[in-house]
């Protein structure tokens, strides 16, 4: 997911997908766990996302404090 599509959405549409997207993660972590992925960078690019979407709630936040 780029940025771009990602400022585009809600702060309760980021807070719904970082959920969803955990709970992605937490699946890839253990299935990769029992059986080797065939690739592994997933998981890598799913922790990616989840930071790109926390970075934007963090700084909807800040900018709301102000």
């Amino acid at each position: 997911m780029k940025n771009s599509e990602i400022i585009e959405m809600t702060t309760a549409e980021l807070k719904e997908r970082v959920e969803t997207e955990k709970a992605a993660l937490n699946k890839l972590t253990m299935n990769h766990t029992i059986t080797p992925m065939e690739n592994p960078m997933q998981i890598r690019a799913a922790r990616k996302t989840i930071a790109r979407m926390m970075t934007e709630i963090r700084k909807r936040e800040l900018t709301e404090k102000k």
